[in-house]
């Protein structure tokens, strides 16, 4: 592994379970947290791909005690808003961007080139590890996490609202799924866990239909 300890970083957030072990095992490694970014739809005042509401993202960012900031944007300026959050990051002192991508060629594609374009060295954590060990590993640490969107079409609608424990992510890999839902088959929002410094209490509303995607929206108590 290269050794960026010391380094100050921001990191790709998404609130679930990928991007949050990833800022873990950076701290672990000695890097120093200096603010997340989190791609917000303008359009539907909700994160991208996760769905998480600004008040639930910020109730995790005073619980981390890591800045956020939100990037809004709409789909076709997500890479220009993007880069120009990273410059802002950059402006703060930051030196590396964190992503939590494991395995897929066209996720580190994509953030490379805006780290590149920015001036940011990309570090991903979890690149390339099996996906199960990942899963296990965030498990094992401690963290607790809610399975908020499924894709029903690869995924039963069974595991929506499903804490993540291993015998839920080992029936979803024995249902046909990958384990860690790398592909898009569920999300997560992770509420508690060693970064914490209290647990984000929330809510759930009763299930939403979006084409083949059942979600929960989440509310702080």
């Amino acid at each position: 592994m290269i050794d960026l300890s010391g380094k100050k970083f921001v990191a790709s957030y998404s609130g679930g379970k990928d991007s949050i072990l990833a800022v873990h095992r950076a701290i672990k490694a000695g890097l120093v947290p200096i603010g997340l970014i989190t791609t917000y739809n303008s359009d539907a005042d909700r994160s991208w791909f996760h769905g998480m509401s600004e008040e639930l993202l910020q109730s995790v960012s005073d619980s981390l005690r890591i800045p956020l900031k939100l990037i809004q944007t709409t789909g076709d300026s997500y890479a220009e808003n993007f880069e120009a959050a990273l410059m802002e990051a950059k402006a703060a002192g930051a030196e590396v961007c964190i992503f939590g991508d494991i395995d897929i060629e066209g996720h580190f594609d994509w953030c490379l080139k805006r780290c590149e374009n920015t001036g940011l060295e990309a570090w991903f954590p979890l690149r390339d590890e099996p996906r199960k060990a990942v899963v296990y590993e965030f498990l094992d640490a401690g963290f607790s996490a809610v399975i908020k969107i499924v894709d029903t079409a690869r995924v039963s609608d069974s595991f929506l609202g499903k804490t993540l424990t291993k015998d839920v992510v080992d029936e979803i890999e024995r249902g046909g799924a990958d384990i860690c839902g790398e592909n898009g088959e569920y999300h997560t929002f992770v509420y508690d866990g060693p970064l914490f410094s209290s647990s984000v209490k929330f809510i759930a509303s009763p299930p939403i239909q979006r084409d083949s995607y059942l979600m929960i929206d989440l509310a702080l108590e």
